[in-house]
């Protein structure tokens, strides 16, 4: 189970609840994935087309803080929230 909390232009935003480390969340585009830091918005593994990763950094510098407000709520299996998609 994959929790998405967001989806646009056909990224999909997800984060997992078993995840430890840096706050990150992951980001699916056209069958890749990439992992971003929430606190930088830079890439920490994998790899997704230019185009796409300047949508997915820009929609992370504008829902920063409902990124961490969803890892704070993830370390404690809460539900996660929805966050609107960049439009």
């Amino acid at each position: 189970f994959v929790p998405r909390i967001s989806e646009f232009y056909g990224i999909v935003i997800a984060m997992y609840y078993r995840e430890h480390g840096v706050p990150h969340f992951h980001a699916t585009y056209g069958g890749e994935t990439v992992v971003i830091s929430i606190q930088t918005g830079e890439v920490i593994a994998g790899r997704v087309p230019a185009r796409a990763l300047r949508l997915i950094q820009e929609w992370c510098e504008l829902h920063r803080d409902e990124l961490r407000l969803n890892w704070a709520r993830a370390r404690e299996h809460a539900p996660l929230v929805p966050v609107d998609p960049l439009t």
